[in-house]
């Protein structure tokens, strides 16, 4: 740590690291391979045996197994030990968060109670409010909810008309409104609730009891997919709130709400994880022993391309969740050394890398998406019949692109976050910036003689970062202040920002790896995904530059992106293919 620079969220588009600094997956401890042990042998004894139930709906039986993974200790994973968690590091608390994400609808609940449910009080309670409640819900003695969405706020979350008047003699808040979409409704025993007091603009947080006279809990929504956990409607109807239950100071609650947000996005990250390997795994092994015109299906071509790139998205997609990660472990260190205390140094150190939690909620459940989409298909028929795991999945997989803030919404968070903080100086991004673009038609792709494979990797990279500076600097000088209203172009942008990062994290995973073990492999998922990605940037750099630059400005700067985006040809046939083929050998995911 001493030795290893922190990058600010989004300085990765104007800085670089050393491989030897990233944390990878096969840096895994022993206790925390223990741990996620520990969560897929619950899954494997207490969740798929029982999974047809919990999706009937049984609630009843989602809130017994909820409560079995808290005796187990499960639901302490995040949690301080003063308040009877096992205070593991944020990437522990990641791998059981992947691990967990296998579950189906149990993950939404589990996850729901763990996160927004207990970590707003963990983090922004008081000593008192932690030890009343925190010490409860990390035994799964009490369950949680995190209640924010309202049917007239949704993404603007600020606009919510939930309303909590300070009682004439100071003792209580009254508390009226509605929430709507809210996790684990139906069994919650305690809600964090966000309103406004009085006339405020602005949210504060409190912490009500589902026993509280007023609150009204309404029947279960019917949904898609998760169906086992409990989604409804709560009502406050007058509802007396202690006033020691209103969470940090007045006003807070906004803050407060963003900070989880992001924690959220992140941990959905890594559950998406789970969720593709368990996809990956249900795929080759119905490819290795289903037949068509007398031979396997693994064997065909067309099968091996899909196999592949199941693989390499999730691959991909795990590199850059371990990545940042550990860049949230150091800087909770570094807010611990400022003199925070653990709850405001943990959920700031996350919400210090809100570009980055934007990236893997997008890319995560995005790439969830494809990877679920393709079981199905490998499946044929099957894929479409409810007696098969992948027809579950493929259902429930579809929330994740909704929840924790819409992927529009992430999608302009990503561009407008990193834009903004380099605006605020946390960063130099304009600078350089203005100085590529000054030089347009004298930018060339820097081919250079006798460079070692990952030399090449690393100038890709870097030109990849500079096209994406060009738009930025482009499309911020020709908009000005009316670019984020321009959200075709800011999704353009985000789309850069997302492949450079992603990129950036399995070429750097895979370096790191080439010290630990063959990499032929691992170098095959780093050529074809470089290769697919340039053509990603040069796609969304087009179609931004098109619609600011006209004429000479236009010329020079398509050239620069063709120059920018240039990368060797790859037969990326033959690099699929021996992916593939360890996945058909192995029959399962063991990258």
């Amino acid at each position: 740590m001493e030795n290893k620079k922190v990058l600010k969220s989004g300085e990765f588009l104007v800085d670089t690291v050393n491989a030897a600094d990233v944390f990878i997956p096969e840096e895994f401890n022993d206790e925390q391979q223990m741990i996620a042990q520990t969560c897929q042998d619950f899954l494997e004894t207490e969740v798929y045996p029982v999974m047809d139930k919990l999706d009937a709906p049984d609630i009843q039986l989602m809130k017994e197994t909820l409560k079995k993974s808290g005796e187990l200790g499960l639901m302490g994973i995040a949690l301080p030990e003063e308040y009877g968690g096992f205070g593991q590091s944020f990437v522990t608390q990641m791998l059981a968060a992947e691990t967990i994400g296998a579950g189906y609808s149990f993950s939404v609940a589990f996850m729901a109670h763990c996160g927004i449910g207990t970590l707003p009080i963990a983090y922004y309670g008081n000593d008192a409010q932690r030890e009343k409640y925190v010490t409860r819900l990390a035994t799964g003695e009490i369950l949680g909810a995190y209640c924010l969405t309202e049917p007239g706020a949704g993404s603007d979350a600020n606009a919510g008309k939930t309303n909590a008047r300070l009682s004439d003699d100071g003792t209580h808040y009254i508390l009226n409104g509605q929430k709507m979409w809210i996790t684990n409704a139906g069994f919650a025993d305690v809600q964090t609730v966000f309103a406004k007091i009085g006339n405020d603009r602005i949210l504060s947080a409190f912490i009500v009891e589902k026993d509280m006279p007023g609150v009204v809990v309404a029947p279960d929504e019917k949904k898609m997919g998760i169906k086992g956990s409990s989604t409804a409607q709560i009502f406050y109807n007058d509802v007396k709130v202690p006033a020691e239950n209103l969470i940090g100071s007045p006003g807070e609650g906004f803050r407060i709400a963003l900070s989880i947000l992001h924690m959220g996005r992140i941990k959905l990250g890594a559950n998406v994880l789970g969720a593709s390997k368990k996809a990956i795994n249900d795929s080759v092994k119905y490819a290795n022993e289903r037949k068509q015109f007398c031979v396997l299906i693994s064997t065909f071509g067309a099968i091996k391309h899909k196999l592949a790139q199941q693989v390499i998205k999730t691959f991909a997609a795990e590199s850059a969740v371990y990545r940042v990660s550990k860049d949230i472990d150091d800087q909770i260190e570094l807010n611990k050394a400022a003199g925070f205390d653990k709850g405001r140094a943990t959920i700031e150190g996350i919400a210090h890398y809100a570009v980055e939690a934007a990236i893997l909620k997008v890319y995560g459940s995005e790439s969830l998406d494809f990877v679920i989409d393709e079981a199905v298909q490998i499946h044929g028929g099957m894929g479409y019949s409810a007696e098969m795991d992948v027809e579950r999945g493929y259902r429930d997989s579809r929330i994740n692109r909704i929840f924790e803030g819409t992927n529009e919404i992430n999608r302009l968070l990503i561009a407008d976050t990193a834009i903004k903080r380099a605006q605020k100086g946390e960063f130099d991004l304009f600078g350089p910036a203005a100085e590529l673009y000054a030089g347009l038609d004298k930018i060339t792709c820097g081919c250079k003689e006798g460079e070692s494979y990952y030399e090449e990797k690393r100038r890709y990279l870097a030109n990849f970062k500079k096209t994406a500076l060009l738009i930025i600097h482009g499309a911020a000088t020709h908009f000005d202040k009316k670019l984020v209203r321009e959200q075709e172009v800011m999704n353009n942008i985000s789309e850069m920002i997302m492949e450079i990062y992603v990129a950036e994290s399995l070429a750097l995973r895979t370096e790191k790896l080439e010290t630990l073990k063959p990499a032929d492999l691992y170098r095959d998922m780093l050529d074809v995904y470089v290769y697919d990605a340039a053509e990603i940037i040069r796609k969304s750099a087009m179609d931004a530059a098109n619609s600011f630059a006209a004429g000479e400005e236009a010329d020079k700067l398509r050239n620069a992106i063709d120059e920018l985006t240039w990368v060797k040809g790859v037969n990326v046939k033959e690099a699929r293919r021996r992916i593939a083929d360890k996945l058909i050998e192995d029959n399962a995911y063991k990258f």
